[in-house]
């Protein structure tokens, strides 16, 4: 199959996983700048969060797949199973935004993005098994230091959201948060390595 339907579905439902998000956002019930940040603020910020996971994701989706002509079944499942972790995403926002930022949620938001990271590593190796060896693919993805680090950020986040009652005040719950800021800010820039090899090719 060409990559062409694969990289059109997918970019169907990350604009679905978007509008979600922001649907899901409360309208202050007053007309005052003190409504909006009580009813909005928190919902905003988080909202703002997994935005840019989103958005993190599909343009480094759309630079992989810049380097890929035809895909497999393998690729297709492996890229849906990246679909489900993100499309849980409006879900897990909501529950972290309406629990103020509970411990709980904030873990199951981290273990979300764990398992959306996991998935995308599993779609490029899956996507590099499927091509020849000497593709631009496979030499674009040979050091990957953003996605080793990611999972250890990631890990933290979640251990110290499982560990914030035994944490002072909302210390567990803070770190959880800047790990997950942290680790997004690791992708913000999309993968030069595969920008270098599109640009010479």
């Amino acid at each position: 199959m060409n990559s062409s339907r694969l990289e059109a579905f997918s970019d169907g439902v990350l604009a679905i996983i978007i509008t979600i998000m922001v649907l899901e956002l409360h309208t202050p019930e007053g007309d005052g700048f003190s409504d909006l940040l009580h009813s909005t603020g928190l919902g905003f910020l988080t909202y703002v969060l997994s935005f840019a996971y989103v958005g993190i994701y599909w343009t480094n989706h759309h630079h992989l797949f810049q380097l890929v002509e035809k895909v497999n079944g393998p690729v297709l499942w492996a890229n849906l199973n990246l679909l489900f972790w993100l499309s849980l995403l409006p879900m897990t926002t909501d529950w972290m935004d309406a629990s103020d930022l509970s411990r709980v949620p904030v873990l199951i938001y981290g273990v979300d993005l764990l398992l959306a990271a996991a998935s995308y590593w599993l779609l490029s190796h899956t996507l590099v098994r499927s091509q020849p060896s000497e593709s631009l693919l496979n030499q674009a993805l040979g050091d990957d230091r953003k996605g080793f680090w990611s999972p250890i950020l990631y890990g933290i986040g979640i251990a110290a959201a499982a560990g914030a009652d035994y944490l002072p005040g909302h210390l567990g719950v803070g770190i959880a948060i800047a790990m997950y800021l942290l680790t997004g800010l690791l992708w913000v820039i999309p993968d030069r390595r595969v920008e270098r090899l599109v640009a010479l090719s």
